[in-house]
């Protein structure tokens, strides 16, 4: 058993299914059991997996996440579209959606810097500082003259953002316009997900003009939580698929 098939696929194992809600497996020498011992549940999967989570080689709930991050870039490019000359991922995790962001509004992708790690799980403010500066590092090639749209999957403190937003602007873009391929993070998850407290979830302090401007981006908008669904292909909040 394993949280994710990208698991399964590293030791050469053979992905069966995926366990049910409420469903408990048992497994011991001689048998596995299924069990449902508090009745059927209904569907309750974390949408922050396809948004961030897991990692893009993975297939949940018969959905695979690259698909899903595309899928999800694609309804941005559709709801928050603007002019520009390049659309630039911020690594890792904001790969799949800017390829999806590129390919719906026609925009040129680039990939403009690699990573190694995350950092908004990081202990402290000087790591995490650090860890912006180990992780990207702008293009000035790709960069300079341009108007970019940056893509990410989230904006959690909002200190990756500033960073990459200075490194961007510094590379000599005329115009930066952040794209999120999320709804607002407003609060913090108490289901073992290491996030911050909600003091320090910027969009839970600021409105998204106040973001902009302490981010320092010509403009910034968010997917919305309907857009999100339609990615997915699940019925909205409204019952509409």
């Amino acid at each position: 058993l394993a949280s994710e098939t990208c698991a399964l696929d590293i030791i050469g194992a053979e992905y069966v299914r995926d366990i049910e809600p409420g469903e408990m497996v048992l497994i011991d020498e001689d048998d596995l059991q299924s069990m449902h011992p508090f009745g059927k549940k209904q569907h309750r999967f974390c949408i922050f997996e396809y948004i961030y989570f897991a990692r893009p080689d993975s297939t949940i709930e018969g959905k695979n996440v690259y698909d899903a991050r595309k899928n999800i870039g694609r309804e941005l490019a559709v709801e928050t579209g603007v002019p520009a000359d390049v659309v630039i991922p911020v690594p890792d995790s904001g790969v799949p959606a800017a390829l999806g962001y590129s390919e719906q509004s026609g925009i040129p992708y680039e990939l403009r810097t690699h990573y190694v790690g995350r950092t908004f799980i990081e202990p402290t403010d000087r790591i995490r500082h650090l860890g912006v500066k180990l992780k990207h590092n702008a293009n000035r090639e790709v960069i300079d003259g341009r108007r970019v749209i940056l893509v990410d999957d989230s904006i959690v403190r909002g200190t990756t953002s500033v960073k990459i937003v200075e490194m961007v602007r510094a590379a000599g873009a005329t115009e930066v316009h952040m794209r999120i391929a999320s709804p607002p993070t407003t609060y913090s998850c108490f289901y073992g997900v290491d996030t911050p407290d909600r003091d320090q979830l910027l969009a839970a302090q600021h409105n998204i003009a106040e973001m902009a401007k302490i981010i320092g981006v010509d403009s910034l908008a968010f997917l919305s939580m309907d857009g999100l669904y339609r990615a997915m292909g699940e019925a909205s909040r409204n019952g509409e698929q």
